[in-house]
Parts: structure tokens; C-alpha cells; sequence
């Protein structure tokens, strides 16, 4: 099979962006050591940004979004992978300016691929996807700057989204009080049913922007908005506790003081997980997989890639509950 199908954006004759699905040719895809037939992807809000032309993402179209890609390898140049190998390809140039895992085929960089955890299936590992990577990143910050279960709330902001999803189910899984933050008010049922204690509203989050300080209430905070939310989060940490950042829909900028850092000793802890060592996201999939592993099936909904266009709308209208896992089988 030389010809495969994928989602391809591009742009429309009104200087719009486009969706369409095409047929591809294995020969146009990029130079790499691993030919991977793609099993499983998943939609993410960077998927979403890239389907649509954001030039900060993506640099040319026409193009194929997908950052994240499981599947097995059709073709390897290097020994550390053989024909047939289960691999997880998620980050780095991917789905980005690289053909991403929205094609039923990828060619990447062996140094991109790490192979299949034993404890998680391939359709598993991408129900997590980089959204569970980046949550499970978060959680694992926290606890290595000194959180512990009993060290009082910890605060999720955007639960609703795919790493905020996961991050509510982890963070109950093991042991921790979770207080979920959400604009979507109906969505509080939701939330509950994935592990949070309590739903506090955005309106909520975004009281007291104007002051420098605001009362203590969260022992840590995993925050995936940014913008004035994220700061209004610093000044609401217990003294010596920590928020980590990992996401940017409410913007990426805003207006901080440093009397957080300097009168209660908080910590701002960024987190990454797309340039990450591959030793470093092998060893976190390897805790999502055992001591970490944890039943997503409520959060997620499953789709073909034909649906892909109709989901990446409503992704970037804020209208997506939890993961959306992508099945190109």
C-alpha cells in the first residue's frame, strides 16, 4: 500500500482555512528513520490551532495536524526498532511542520519514538496522549517540589479540557483533594464524576485581578489557562506552595507582582512536554502505565478521522468536554 488516507488543512479561496481529507502518497512524507503505521492519534487544542492556519504553530500548509501518533513500524533504518515494534510518538516537531499522526502514515526521527509501555495498549496511550503526558508532568513537578496528599486543596483550572481532565482523575487516584475550575458551570456533574471534590466557576478565578494579593486557599495549584487566571492562582497559594503551568487559552500574558514569591515563598513551575528527553517522557509513560495508571474511559470520546473537522471546530469554540481520541484503523 503506497496510498493513504489524512486530514489535510489548508487554505480556501476566501483566505480562510480549510479541513479536507486526501489521499497521500507514502513517498511525500519527510526523511526519517521509522515508517510507522498510524493506529491512534488524538485532538488536542494545538491540533486545533494548527487546522486552522495558526502560522505560530505551523509555518507552510497544505498540512497534516497531529501531534501526538500510536501505531507500529512498517519500516526501520536503525536497530533499535524492527518491523512490528508498538511505538508512541508524541512532541517534538510532530504534527507541527512534520507530518503529524492525523495520516494513517508517519515517517519521523527514531529519536522521536519510544516503544509501547507494557502496561498500557496502544489505544490506551493515546486516550492520554500528550494531554495526559502533560498532566501526569504537572503532577509529578508538584510532588517533587514537596506535595503531599494531605497538604490540603489542590486546584485544576480548565478541568474540562484534556490535560485538566486527567489531571482531576490522576490527582484523585492518588490520594489528593481536588477543587476543579471550569467556565463550563453545566459541566460540574462531569467533574465530579472524575474525582473533584468541589467546582469553584472562572468568574470565581477571576475575582481580584486588581489586587496584589489574594487570600490563601490552594496547597497546589495544575493550571491550564494561563493568562490573568494563572496569575490570580499564584496569589491564592498557601505559603511555600506551588502552581504549574502548562497551557495558555486564556492568553499568554499577565500583569504579576513579585509580593507572591517574596512574603509567601510560591512557586511558578513551567512545564513542557513536547522538547522533554526522550529518557524523561519514557520514564514518565512507564508511570502512567503502572503506578500511575488510571481509567480515562469517562472523559474520552472516540472518533474517525472523518469526524476530525467537525471536532476541531468545536474545540476552538471551547464547546470539547475531556479527550478526543482519533481511531485511523
Amino acid at each position: 500500500m503506497s496510498s493513504f488516507k489524512a486530514l489535510q488543512a489548508r487554505a480556501n479561496d476566501s483566505g480562510g482555512f480549510e479541513q479536507v481529507i486526501v489521499s497521500r502518497d507514502i513517498a511525500e512524507l519527510p526523511a526519517g528513520e521509522l515508517l510507522i503505521r498510524v493506529k491512534y492519534s488524538s485532538l488536542n487544542f494545538k491540533d486545533a490551532l494548527s487546522a486552522s492556519g495558526n502560522k505560530g504553530v505551523t509555518k507552510s500548509f497544505p498540512h497534516t495536524p497531529g501531534i501526538d501518533a500510536a501505531g507500529v513500524v512498517e519500516a526501520s533504518s536503525v536497530s533499535e526498532f524492527g518491523v512490528g515494534d508498538e511505538v508512541i510518538v508524541t512532541g517534538y516537531d510532530l504534527g507541527m511542520n512534520t507530518a503529524g499522526g492525523f495520516g494513517q502514515y508517519i515517517r519521523v526521527p527514531a529519536q522521536w519514538a519510544i516503544k509501547r509501555p507494557k502496561g498500557l495498549s496502544l489505544r490506551e496511550t493515546m486516550v492520554l496522549g500528550t494531554a495526559g503526558l502533560t498532566a501526569a508532568l504537572c503532577v509529578d513537578k508538584l510532588e517533587r517540589s514537596g506535595l503531599s496528599p494531605d497538604a490540603g486543596p489542590v486546584l485544576v483550572t480548565g478541568a474540562t479540557g484534556g490535560v485538566g481532565s486527567v489531571a482531576v482523575v490522576l490527582l484523585n487516584r492518588l490520594g489528593y483533594q481536588v477543587v476543579a475550575a471550569t467556565g463550563k458551570a453545566e459541566q460540574a456533574a462531569y467533574l465530579r464524576q472524575l474525582g473533584a471534590q468541589d467546582v469553584v466557576t472562572r468568574a470565581a478565578l477571576e475575582a481580584g485581578i486588581e489586587r496584589p494579593l489574594l487570600k490563601e486557599q490552594w496547597a497546589a495549584a495544575v493550571d491550564c489557562v494561563g493568562g490573568e487566571i494563572l496569575f490570580n492562582v499564584v496569589k491564592s497559594l498557601r505559603y511555600g506552595a506551588s502552581v504549574a503551568c502548562c497551557g495558555l487559552t486564556a492568553g499568554t500574558s499577565f500583569s504579576g507582582s513579585v509580593l507572591p514569591f517574596i512574603l509567601r515563598g510560591v512557586n511558578l513551575l513551567g512545564v513542557d512536554s513536547v522538547e522533554l528527553s526522550l529518557v524523561a517522557k519514557a520514564s514518565m509513560w512507564d508511570k502512567l502505565s503502572l503506578q500511575w495508571k488510571v481509567d480515562l474511559d469517562a472523559l474520552v470520546t472516540e472518533i474517525n478521522i472523518e469526524q476530525l473537522p467537525e471536532y476541531i471546530s468545536r474545540i476552538l469554540a471551547g464547546q470539547q468536554v475531556g479527550r478526543v481520541l482519533v481511531n485511523l484503523s
